[in-house]
């Protein structure tokens, strides 16, 4: 035995040592973070910085645009003097109108597929699927849409069944705020079943064993634990909405409108339209390039306003949820 032993490991190939920079040594490890770290680090600063060229290209030429005068007057002289108040108004309008449409059917709709629906089942995974390539939509795709489905179908055969002119077959303010509901649908969507997801499970074990029922858990226990999720989603499509032109092109944004509209059958002046038009379609872009880079100010300044009011009121909604925790 002690001689076939001493053949084998004769036989055997000697192991060659481990250098020092091998792929498991500390050394290796330290460096490769390192790098990983360097890269990162340049990517952010890259990021930053491009932001920061944006924004203050944006602020230097826009903010002596913005007086009192600018953001409380309509536009006059074919829109190369006055203001904007008509398309602040517009983007208000739109956002609220979008919010009231998407949060109730997407957060509904997050809630049967989490809750209710089997996850197992083929309808819960068409919807799922149908979710997933609704995001990856290019948002121009949604304005033709809106334009033939709330506009020519809804519109035209609401206003023939009420006997009515013109009234709702036409661009407006709610086939706009509706389009771009359906453009931010599977943001909320995603979000609230995220923020469903992050609900401990013995929290629902625990309300159902008490005797409540499904609906009662789900309205008493879940959503006051997810709502800051539910916030997130909601931050985002405002965001989204508050900035996107193509959609509302053609279902319900004006090209020029020196009055506010006065129902949400009425078309309307939108910040970001209106930008668009002041860029491509001004007779004197020298004439109207301050008002551009106001009118971008004023856009920016709006978005960081709204973003900012939901990010305070998601972070009562923690404080309040951790005091009672």
């Amino acid at each position: 035995m002690n001689n076939t032993a001493s053949l084998l490991v004769a036989r055997s190939p000697a192991t060659p040592p481990l250098g020092p920079l091998s792929a498991g040594s500390p050394e290796s490890t330290r460096r490769v973070g390192a790098g990983f770290t360097v890269l990162a680090g340049f990517a952010a600063f890259t990021i930053i910085a491009m932001l920061a060229v944006i924004l203050g290209n944006i602020v230097i030429y826009g903010w002596r645009s913005v007086t009192w005068d600018f953001v409380s007057t309509a536009p006059r002289e074919g829109m190369t003097k006055g203001g904007i108040f008509p398309a602040i108004f517009g983007t208000v309008s739109l956002v609220v109108l979008m919010v009231v449409a998407l949060v109730p059917f997407g957060v509904g709709a997050a809630i049967y597929l989490h809750e209710y629906a089997r996850q197992d089942s083929w309808l819960t995974r068409l919807v799922r699927f149908a979710t997933t390539n609704l995001a990856g939509v290019p948002s121009i795709v949604f304005g033709l849409f809106g334009l033939g489905f709330f506009i020519q179908f809804v519109g035209r055969n609401l206003d023939r069944g009420l006997g009515l002119d013109v009234t709702w077959g036409r661009p407006s303010l709610l086939w706009a705020a509706l389009t771009l509901a359906l453009l931010n649908l599977p943001v909320v969507i995603v979000t609230t079943e995220e923020a469903l997801r992050a609900v401990p499970r013995h929290m629902r074990e625990a309300s159902l064993a008490l005797g409540a029922t499904r609906w009662q858990t789900v309205r008493h226990v879940l959503l006051p634990q997810a709502l800051p999720g539910i916030l997130t989603g909601t931050i985002l499509s405002v965001a989204r909405g508050a900035g996107e032109v193509a959609p509302i092109m053609f279902t319900g944004a004006a090209y020029f409108l020196p009055y506010l509209p006065h129902s949400p059958s009425d078309q309307f002046m939108d910040l970001g339209y209106h930008v668009y038009v002041l860029a491509t379609q001004s007779p004197d872009v020298e004439a109207t390039r301050p008002l551009l880079y106001g009118t971008v100010v004023v856009l920016l300044l709006l978005t960081f306003l709204l973003n900012f009011a939901a990010v305070l009121l998601r972070a009562r909604l923690r404080m309040r949820l951790a005091g009672r925790n």
